[in-house]
């Protein structure tokens, strides 16, 4: 067992003993299968500054199911520019934003669905949260005013959350 493996499960089982819970399955013999099998197609293709990886497979309280993976270069994102991540992030950036998409990934899924709830503001309020959304792709709308998560923003949304958690 390597360096990595060992201290991935001295910290799993410190969780286990402080009443923790396990963020992710073990799969494959080891925590870091995602991680060695990046390196190795990265070392194969012969990229030496690396890459960042996310993937997921979920299936939402609606039913829907999404498995999504996509790999981005390190060199690609220190050399983006930063307008269009920061204008996405901004969208991320309001407790209630995050509280409609939520809402719309459970299943509420019109404007007048998401008014009913406690705490997300005037209806003009949510339909400027919905705009904001919307304008940075992270909402879209379909037929009769019903808004979603487009299908390949819905992983990403759920890693970006995930990156948030302390």
């Amino acid at each position: 067992m390597n360096l990595e493996e060992r201290v991935a499960d001295l910290e799993r089982r410190l969780a286990v003993l402080e009443g923790g819970r396990r963020t992710g399955p073990r799969v494959d013999g080891g925590d870091f299968w995602a991680l060695n099998g990046l390196k190795d197609q990265l070392s194969g293709a012969g990229i030496a500054d690396g890459g960042v990886l996310y993937t997921g497979s979920v299936r939402l309280p609606t039913g829907e199911e999404y498995a999504w993976q996509m790999t981005v270069l390190t060199e690609d994102l220190l050399d983006a520019d930063a307008t269009a991540a920061a204008e996405s992030l901004a969208a991320l950036g309001h407790p209630v934003r995050l509280r409609l998409l939520r809402e719309i990934i459970g299943g509420r899924r019109t404007a007048a669905e998401l008014a009913e709830l406690d705490e997300v503001g005037t209806t003009g309020q949510i339909y400027h949260h919905l705009r904001q959304l919307t304008g940075t792709g992270w909402l879209h709308t379909t037929a009769r005013g019903r808004y979603e998560v487009p299908p390949a923003r819905v992983v990403p949304l759920l890693v970006a959350l995930a990156t948030a958690r302390p």
